[in-house]
């Protein structure tokens, strides 16, 4: 059913309504005011989107808004909305001469509301290259709803524009076709999502706080609070409201979660972010691993393919030693191999002590037909390299047999610490430079990466150990025991999903006993518990069993669209330093209103300069 409304504009005349397979049409002393329809054009002053004009509706009345994308002299005006493109005949008949010069008279990206008749293009002004290029709207009425200044950019997607001058002017930015169809598309992404959470594995939304108590894992930004020296925090994710859910027996939860993260300049990061967060009661990895691959095989695109599942499955010691990193992209070869061995009697001074040092290696990668300045293979089976004298006959030819090296391959040596990894990836840009197709942008390649360490050495204190994920993750069950001798040795129960090489989700399953959970804290990551009181209090209370992932909606339809960065696909981003441009947020506000937060500002002095405070700049 379809439920018309209309505009009554005196209450003396009663309504009347013409139904057709389109619209409802208010009649009122035989002209009609408004017209609502079906679809997007419904609740709405137009009957039709400019792009959705075609062949059958030749003939037909319509009544069109949107923006000037073209003038063409006094000849046309294309007319743009969110849909697409449309051509308007500006009349020439003397009698219509006003409505001609309101045309003539118009700026590029002005609004308009126009109302005409479609017809056939005349023979061979077709344009193939447009959705709407068979027909054209004759021109009988125009009003002129606003008129546009002169902008800093035009909008069209070929034009080049600075990322700086992309955020400044992000309203105009976001009238581009491209940045119309990335924000269209994660929304219809999400709704899939929601339908199959919901409707179809029972999910229910919850909103969990922003703002959240202070605690040293998952906490970034302060804020305020009016009780002096009490602040704030903003959680990097909803991870302990989300398992509290559990505890509250709710079993299965999600929601489009807002996230904050500050990570100061690192590329293409954002300070605030959303995730697809999930957690569900009584499951088991697997159980995580299945709602994923199906929620993505559910929402994808049909534009982009369709996804098979299950995804592959790799441990995270199969990806370091095959790919050298723990996200790896699989959409190309050129895989590791260990060449240790053929290097343990060599002469060559740095790699020897590079075998000889505890987790030392020699590590090779070939890459077919790569042939470059460094290990190259002649047709004779020698090798082009500095290297090439110093290797002796017989582990020339083994070294050639284990990685498979043929004439004109490139063969790269590391002895160490592995670093092919990201030499790798680097390789297939650089073939990529010079024309070699190595990996499919229409490709996409999901990977699941499972059983992490649990702890790792921390960098700048290699004696002491932390959360490889998070400190709430379990250990995988067989390594239980570890955990009170051995914990650098316990595998997690995490697991990643990576797609084309990036990690788009990552979740675990978690600590459910309480006295598990203090250990961990207490013993092996020395945490000062009391600050997750709360928590562990909780897992007394009877807590099931639960696991949960997050998955990264900024990255994964980045990926999908096929965009380099996240910028692309939020719809006011922050720019690389964090900053908002086109408010210039953050920004500085004046001492009184931070007195009833019981803050002062100390500014950063010069050396050797006053050292007392001063006021901010000006600008």
């Amino acid at each position: 059913k379809t439920f018309p409304a209309w505009r009554v504009d005196s209450p003396q005349v009663t309504p009347t309504r013409r139904h057709n397979s389109r619209s409802t049409s208010l009649i009122q002393n035989g002209s009609i005011n408004v017209v609502f329809c079906k679809g997007p054009s419904r609740l709405s002053t137009r009957s039709h989107t400019c792009g959705e004009l075609c062949s059958r509706h030749i003939g037909e009345e319509v009544t069109l808004c949107g923006w000037v994308q073209y003038l063409r002299q006094d000849l046309f005006v294309i007319l743009r909305d969110f849909s697409g493109l449309v051509q308007v005949l500006v009349p020439h008949d003397e009698s219509k001469h006003e409505l001609r010069n309101t045309f003539c008279g118009l700026s590029v990206e002005s609004v308009l509301m126009v109302k005409g008749r479609v017809k056939r293009r005349p023979e061979g002004q077709e344009n193939k290259n447009m959705p709407t290029g068979e027909i054209e709207v004759c021109a009988e009425s125009v009003e002129v709803l606003n008129t546009c200044r002169t902008l800093p950019f035009e909008i069209k997607d070929f034009v080049k524009k600075s990322e700086a001058m992309r955020m400044q002017y992000r309203y105009l930015d976001l009238r581009s076709p491209q940045m119309q169809a990335n924000l269209r598309l994660r929304s219809r992404l999400v709704m899939k999502m929601r339908e199959y959470l919901c409707y179809q594995h029972g999910f229910v939304d919850v909103e969990t706080p922003t703002l959240f108590k202070t605690n040293s894992w998952g906490i970034e930004f302060l804020v305020p609070s009016r009780e002096a020296g009490k602040f704030y925090c903003l959680p990097q994710s909803p991870q302990q409201f989300k398992q509290l859910l559990m505890v509250a027996g709710l079993d299965r939860y999600f929601q489009l979660a807002r996230c904050y993260r500050d990570e100061g300049s690192k590329p293409d990061r954002q300070p605030e972010f959303t995730q697809v967060d999930i957690e569900m009661s009584f499951v088991e990895q697997g159980g995580i691993r299945a709602l994923v691959e199906g929620l993505l095989q559910y929402s994808w695109p049909e534009e982009k393919g369709f996804v098979t599942t299950p995804f592959p499955c790799v441990t995270y010691e199969q990806a370091m030693q095959d790919y050298g990193v723990d996200k790896p992209d699989t959409r190309f070869g050129m895989k590791l191999t260990d060449v240790t061995e053929i290097f343990q009697d060599t002469r060559i001074g740095w790699m020897r002590d590079a075998v000889t040092q505890s987790h030392g290696c020699v590590q090779a990668i070939r890459v077919p037909e790569g042939s470059v300045d460094t290990m190259v293979v002649r047709e004779d089976g020698s090798l082009k390299s500095p290297l090439g004298r110093l290797l002796a006959p017989t582990t020339r030819h083994q070294l050639l047999r284990v990685t498979r090296a043929n004439a004109g391959d490139l063969l790269l040596l590391t002895a160490g610490r592995p670093l092919l990894g990201k030499l790798r990836l680097q390789c297939a840009e650089l073939l990529e430079g010079h024309g070699v197709r190595v990996r499919d942008p229409a490709v996409f390649h999901f990977l699941w990466v499972v059983d992490f360490p649990l702890f790792l050495p921390k960098e700048d204190a290699p004696g002491q150990l932390e959360s490889a994920h998070h400190p709430f993750t379990a250990p995988v069950p067989q390594d239980v025991p570890l955990l009170y001798s051995e914990p650098h040795k316990v595998r997690g129960q995490h697991y990643d999903l990576v797609l084309n090489g990036c990690e788009v989700g990552g979740g675990s399953i978690r600590i459910h006993n309480s006295a598990q959970q203090r250990y961990i804290l207490q013993n092996v990551l020395k945490e000062d518990v009391v600050l997750l009181t709360h928590l562990l209090e909780a897992l007394e209370c009877g807590a099931p069993p639960h696991g949960g992932i997050a998955l990264g909606l900024d990255r994964l339809v980045s990926i999908i669209v096929g965009s380099p960065s996240i910028r692309d696909v939020i719809a006011f981003p922050k720019s690389f330093r964090g900053h908002d441009l086109m408010s210039n947020a953050p920004d500085f506000v004046v001492e009184e209103e931070l007195k009833p937060y019981c803050i002062s500002v100390v500014w950063p002095s010069v050396e050797g300069a006053d050292r007392s405070p001063a006021p901010p700049p000006e600008d």
